[in-house]
């Protein structure tokens, strides 16, 4: 038998305050990814073909660089707050579950680092 009250036992067991700044997040990058999404895709259609002194001549441009980045970093974001919950929900184990986000972090900023320096490798090459 405790002497606690239901009130004391339940203090500090209640929102760690981050559940909503983590849905907004989600939604923002997503909605930011929509239309950078399309330029990457309709931006790239038109290089088909093209050899690399014309992509590089592409993304030397610094609207296209800029804008490239934007949706690199906005998509790795994305993704990694997506296979935050996606771990967080179905590993049910918490050693396991903190192994698999920690691996999940560093995988995904070797990614993002490697997509930036490349970018800017082709953009600032001339």
């Amino acid at each position: 038998m405790s002497l606690r009250t239901p009130l004391s036992r339940a203090k500090g067991l209640g929102s760690a305050k981050e559940g909503v700044h983590h849905w907004w997040a989600q939604r923002v990058t997503a909605v930011v990814l929509v239309p950078m999404a399309l330029w990457t895709v309709f931006s790239v259609a038109g290089l088909v073909g093209a050899g690399y002194t014309e992509v590089q001549a592409w993304l030397a441009s610094p609207v296209n660089a800029v804008l490239l980045l934007i949706f690199l970093m906005a998509m790795f974001h994305h993704l990694h707050l997506g296979l935050q919950v996606v771990i967080e929900d179905y590993v049910p184990e918490e050693g396991v579950k903190l192994a698999s986000l920690i691996a999940m972090r560093f995988a995904v900023l070797f990614l993002a680092v490697l997509s930036v320096l490349s970018v800017l490798r082709v953009a600032l090459r001339g």
